[in-house]
This record gives C-alpha cells, structure tokens and sequence, in this order.
C-alpha cells in the first residue's frame, strides 16, 4: 500500500562495509521505522556476506576458490551483479573487469595483502601484472556460475552500488517513494522532497587526507557513483598508485582523472561505470561516455589546479577550471 501523507522527515544510518550506510525518507507522522531499519540492515548485511572479500567465507571467496570447469551454485544477488559486470566489461571493452582480485593483491589492495616497497614492487611476476579476457559464464535462470580460466574476482567496483539498490528495494516495498539512500559516495534518489524539490548531492573535492565538498549536483529518480585516486593508494618510491586497476595494463589506472561521477538507473551501474571511465582516462573515458550519452563528470587534475569536464546526455558541457 503506497503512503498517502509524506510530510515528515526520518532518518536512518548503520555500519556496513568498513563504513556506514544512510537512509533519509519521508513519511506519515509517526511512521513505525524499527522495520525499515531492520531490513535495511539485513541487506546491506546480505550483500556483503556475499559479496565482500575480506570475509574469507564469503559467496564470492567460494568461487574464488572453485574448481574450473564446475558450475558453482550462487545466491540470486551475486549471480545478478556478476552477469551486470560482465556486460559492463563488454561495454567498457574491458576497461571494467572484476578478474583483477590477484591485481590488487599484489599491489598492497585488499584482505592480506603486502606492504609494496621498491624491492617488492619490481619482481611482481608477469602473471599478476597481466589480466587476461578470463571467461566467466554466468546462468541467471539457475543462479549458477563456471569459471573456464584461473581467475580472482573483485567486487570492489561494483558491490557497494548493488547494496544501495537494495537498500532502495527495501524502501520501495515498504511504500516509501521520496527518499535518498547512500553508501559513501554511492546514492540512489527516489521522487522529491515534499515541497517538490529534487535531492542535492554534494560532490566531494577529491583531496586526499581531507573531506571538503567541490559543488552539488541533483537527484531525482536515479542513482550516482564516484571512483576516484584520493581515497585508497600506496606509496612508493615518491609515486603514488591509486587502487583503481587497469584491467588491460595490469597496473593500476594512470591518468590525469581525480574523480568520475556517473548518473544511471541503478547504483549497480553507476558505480561499474565510474570505475571504467576512470581507467580509460580523460580522453577515452569522455568519449565512450559521450558515445553511449551517459551522465558524467570528470575532475581533471592539471598540476595543483583541478578541471571539470561534464557530459549531459552524451554531449559535452563547458569545460570549467576550479582551485
């Protein structure tokens, strides 16, 4: 039953995925939110006990571990966000691949991995430095999937996403239709405030060691996703690796991009988005977007100055020059 009176404010926020989720909504004065915040938390819960792969019992380490050439039994949930990233890897011409797991691990991302020095950087075997077009076939109508090569998968592009479109779920069958849910810089909008106003985002300054907000953007009926280098990096020998990797290279995404945020349907799709476009750099990652008329904005680092470049509909905007 949809709500008819949506006049008051409610929120709600919890622990998930090393961070916190949020959930703002409105609804009839009075509103009962203990349910609401129990399934919120269930699924977000859900998703990363499938999909996470720091938990070493995780859906995901399972396949990981899988014998090739043997289908392996799935829930609905990752069976979906599989089959979603392997068509954005197609899409992307593999920009987006999540066989990077070995990738991250090997350049200090991730559960166990080492700390990279000079030293350990420069024997990385070739094997690890490389990722192939691993095959992975994913069966939606049974929820099962085959690996046909070695392969590691990594969520970490596409994962978080998921969640907040579950957390939108959970709203919508509740009957709740204004509300702005969110993992970090992952946000999904549904409707307006009740005075007709869309949400506002804030769109943060991609600093690293600081949070400071660069401008806003707003949301109504759709979801946007941020990758960028300010947040996960190693050090080494005075460079800096951001822990976005670039599939095709096999070393982490080098180029002038600090950010990518992309607006889509789903959260799912935004964040695999933003991941590939900040692998295929300022160039590539402006003209697929403009191609496949995405939403987008870049945040182009030239020197100590930051540049934005922003692509509505596939066309391209003005340029604009920040500090």
């Amino acid at each position: 039953m949809k709500m008819c009176i949506e006049a008051q404010r409610y929120s709600l926020n919890g622990e998930t995925m090393g961070t916190r989720y949020t959930a703002v909504f409105y609804g009839p004065a009075g509103f009962d939110t203990a349910v609401i915040a129990r399934r919120l938390s269930q699924a977000v819960t859900q998703v990363d006990e499938q999909m996470s792969t720091w938990r070493p019992h995780s859906n995901l380490n399972q396949l990981n571990a899988a014998d090739l050439q043997h289908w392996v039994d799935v829930p609905r949930q990752l069976a979906c966000v599989l089959a979603c990233a392997e068509r954005v890897r197609h899409e992307s011409e593999g920009a987006f691949d999540i066989a990077v797991g070995d990738l991250s691990s090997a350049w200090g991302f991730g559960p166990n991995a080492p700390t990279i020095t000079a030293e350990t950087l420069e024997p990385l075997p070739r094997s690890v430095m490389r990722v192939s077009r691993a095959e992975l076939v994913v069966d939606l109508e049974r929820n099962r999937v085959c690996k046909h090569q070695p392969l590691v998968l990594d969520l970490n592009g596409i994962a978080k996403g998921f969640a907040v479109d579950e957390m939108a779920r959970c709203l919508n069958e509740a009957g709740i239709t204004r509300y702005l849910v969110g993992i970090d810089g992952e946000m999904r909008a549904s409707g307006v405030k009740p005075d007709h106003t869309p949400w506002v985002i804030a769109v943060e300054k991609p600093c690293r060691g600081m949070r400071d907000v660069m401008g806003v953007m707003e949301l109504a009926d759709a979801a946007v996703a941020t990758s960028g280098d300010y947040r996960h990096w190693v050090d080494v020998a005075g460079r800096s690796y951001a822990h976005t990797m670039n599939p095709v290279s096999g070393l982490p995404a080098s180029n002038n991009l600090a950010s990518v945020s992309v607006i889509a349907s789903s959260c799912m799709l935004a964040d695999a988005w933003a991941t590939a476009l900040m692998v295929l750099g300022e160039t590539q990652g402006v003209n697929l977007a403009r191609q496949r008329r995405m939403d987008a904005l870049f945040i182009v680092r030239e020197g100590q100055e930051l540049r934005e470049i922003s692509v509505v509909g596939g066309k391209l905007q003005t340029s604009v020059e920040t500090e």
